[in-house]
């Protein structure tokens, strides 16, 4: 099945909708660390991230019914944001596909990963980036410990 990377600009509510289930399938499939209370407060707010983040791009198969998305990401700046994969399309090389074509296409250097998500830190090691810092609370305060990684060999001035 043929698939397509692109970027995102017109973030209308059916594709916003379309990658909140992406979310959340994904995330249920590798975050067994939240509570299912956990994941439907913080699936609240997912949609305002995914229209605020500077650069979606998505990768979409091409199959009977048209094109749909299979997983996205969103890039801010240097650093990669989010990253998700439809659990029927994990181990196939999109998440590598995707995060590759943020590397090199939109300079991504940098990512935050749960620390209890070994499986997507692993994932990013394999590809490169290193951890250099943890914090015991995610970005918005929540008791899930985050890894800061870069991708080896960069500096980012950290003093």
């Amino acid at each position: 099945m043929p698939m397509f990377i692109r970027e995102v600009h017109d973030r209308n509510e059916s594709l916003v909708d379309e990658l909140l289930v992406i979310w959340e399938r994904s995330v249920r499939a590798t975050h067994a660390f939240l509570s299912d209370a956990e994941v439907r407060r913080i699936k609240g707010y997912v949609p305002q991230a995914i229209e605020a983040v500077e650069h979606l791009v998505i990768a979409e198969s091409d199959g009977p019914d048209g094109e749909k998305p299979v997983a996205f990401m969103g890039i801010q700046s240097d650093r990669l944001e989010m990253l998700f994969v439809s659990p029927e399309y994990r181990g196939g090389g999109i998440g590598k596909w995707l995060l590759q074509h943020g590397i090199e296409g939109y300079g991504v250097a940098e990512l935050t990963v749960n620390e209890q998500n070994p499986q997507a830190i692993g994932f990013y090691e394999h590809i490169g980036f290193v951890a250099y810092k943890r914090s015991n609370r995610d970005e918005e305060g929540g008791p899930y410990p985050i890894l800061y990684m870069h991708r080896a060999g960069q500096c980012l001035g950290l003093g």
